[in-house]
């Protein structure tokens, strides 16, 4: 063989090595993410599992603080009306019984 064709072959055989590394490294980083996806839908039901209880809790504190807050409204809107009511039984000279204990 001649140098020219020695040149050649050790040029397409390194060209080969280089592509050989490249679908190597192509490989090592797809098992990497294919690993990496398994990892995370792995964790991923529990994380939405702990947020949808977290919402859950949220929801009912929520809920709750609301209802306080109603019942509150409406206690003051009875004693409005309570005194109002009281106010035009006085201008009439009339009053509630209250029976004391």
């Amino acid at each position: 063989m001649s140098a020219e064709k020695m040149t050649k072959v050790e040029e397409n055989f390194q060209r080969a090595l280089e592509l050989k590394k490249m679908v190597n490294r192509w490989r090592t980083s797809h098992i990497h993410c294919v690993w990496q996806m398994t990892l995370s839908q792995r964790r991923n039901p529990y994380t939405i599992l702990r947020m949808q209880d977290a919402v859950v809790k949220e929801l009912a504190l929520a809920n709750k603080q609301l209802l306080m807050v109603r019942q509150a409204a409406l206690h003051q809107l009875f004693e409005k009306e309570h005194q109002q009511y009281q106010q035009e039984l006085n201008q009439m000279g009339k009053a509630f019984y209250v029976e004391r204990l």
